[in-house]
């Protein structure tokens, strides 16, 4: 901007309204620069979030929470195990598809499993059952359940999507 156009601005604004623009006067030194607006920064995801998404998806493909929040008191156990086939095939397919899950321990339930004896095993790892010593330091045991770790998840993003809302209401128009 020429300082001729500057200088009539400045007079024309400073007359009417009584401000220097502030454009030109940064551009000439008497404000600093206005600081960039963050942008707002977006709430760290919750440990919550990802349960309830885990559900999202459960409840979307495979309607487990509508099977689990049905009252199954009246029917027979022939209706509730035909509608459990299609639903634990559904479930499955969903964390399959979204979570690589691989066993704590490898080995087949019901065989003696060695231990490190000279250490106590990792307690989110190993968890110790039955006659258990103090030290907790065990060269082995029985394995009751070979447990489950999730090597890699691959939720679908949530977007400007609640993640409280498990699955919108349905209403049919007519």
């Amino acid at each position: 901007m020429s300082r001729v156009s500057a200088a009539f601005r400045s007079f024309f604004s400073i007359l009417f309204s009584g401000v220097l623009p502030e454009d030109i006067a940064y551009q000439f030194g008497f404000t600093k620069a206005k600081a960039v607006p963050a942008t707002p920064a977006r709430e760290a995801p919750k440990a919550s979030d990802g349960a309830l998404q885990i559900l999202h998806v459960l409840q979307r493909d495979a309607r487990l929470v509508d099977f689990l929040m049905e009252d199954i008191n009246s029917y027979s156990d022939d209706q509730i195990g035909a509608a459990v086939r299609k639903l634990h095939a559904d479930c499955r397919a969903s964390l399959t598809r979204h979570l690589s899950l691989n066993p704590v321990i490898d080995g087949i339930e019901g065989t003696y499993q060695a231990l490190d004896g000279s250490k106590t095993p990792d307690a989110n790892r190993i968890k110790l059952i039955g006659n258990v010593p103090a030290n907790g330091k065990v060269p082995g045991g029985t394995l009751r359940h070979r447990g489950w770790i999730a090597s890699s998840v691959n939720l679908p993003s949530l977007g400007k999507q609640d993640p409280a809302i498990l699955a919108p209401a349905e209403l049919e128009i007519e």
